[in-house]
């Protein structure tokens, strides 16, 4: 038989390896809330999806749209390549996310002003597009050159920030299931993003998200679409890797 203290040391690993087997936040959700998300009528992050489709068959001043290249509605878009966002560009050697993506091609296939990363359009039309793969398997590779990147978030998840000196994986693996002012901690998991917040009453794109959990470290956030951020967006939809997307989600 094992020794008390060395029990417990087992099931402390066996609960920790429990909590990174992905579980969607929507799983943690009231039955209220969960109704509310899966009715399209009901689910107040669907005003983005709507905004988000204006802007993809908005045509710009030589008659060019993302739909003109994606066809109305997104028909050529491939839900699977969606799903597999972030994704490693050759070309600037280092991942792009799928906001990045649509900036790359705002600016250089419709030739538009250039979009600023997490603004309201940037938001809306990331949205409509993951929206497009909702019920997709999220499937991020992270091997090859995507390893050095994963790596570099799951360092920054694991990492002490701020005066509360607390990361990432203490709310979201050592203590999710657990309440905290009133809400169960969920796994943090990313398959609903953009998600809408009935905390802010907002659209919320990952990055805004993972930035208010440095303010609640009472930490400096990293600026939208930077190096870190975009490392943690690899390492944190990889972790949600076998989920369904289900932008928009609707979260607490």
């Amino acid at each position: 038989m094992l020794k008390p203290g060395l029990t417990l040391f087992v099931l402390l690993i066996v609960s920790i390896a429990y909590a990174e087997q992905p579980v969607s936040g929507y799983e943690f959700l009231t039955p209220e809330t969960r109704a509310m998300q899966d009715d399209d009528f009901e689910n107040p992050g669907m005003s983005a999806v709507d905004d988000g489709r204006a802007l993809f068959h908005q045509s710009n001043a030589d008659g060019k749209s993302c739909a003109g290249c994606h066809g109305i509605n997104g028909s050529k878009l491939s839900t699977k390549h969606i799903a597999k966002y972030p994704v490693y560009s050759k070309e600037l050697q280092r991942p792009i996310t799928l906001q990045r993506q649509i900036h790359l091609c705002w600016e250089d296939q419709l030739e538009n002003i250039p979009l600023i990363y997490d603004s309201n359009d940037s938001v809306a039309l990331e949205t409509y597009v993951r929206y497009l793969a909702r019920g997709e398997v999220v499937d991020v590779d992270i091997t090859g050159p995507m390893k050095p990147f994963y790596d570099a978030g799951e360092e920054l998840y694991n990492m002490r920030f701020g005066q509360i000196d607390m990361a990432c994986v203490h709310c979201h693996v050592y203590h999710q299931g657990k309440r905290l002012r009133g809400q169960v901690l969920s796994q943090g998991q990313s398959n609903g993003f953009p998600e809408y917040r009935l905390g802010s009453g907002r659209i919320t794109s990952l990055h805004r998200r993972l930035s208010e959990c440095f303010v609640s470290f009472r930490a400096q956030p990293f600026s939208f679409g930077s190096e870190e951020l975009i490392n943690l967006e690899v390492y944190v939809h990889a972790r949600g890797n076998g989920l369904k997307i289900e932008t928009p989600a609707v979260r607490y």
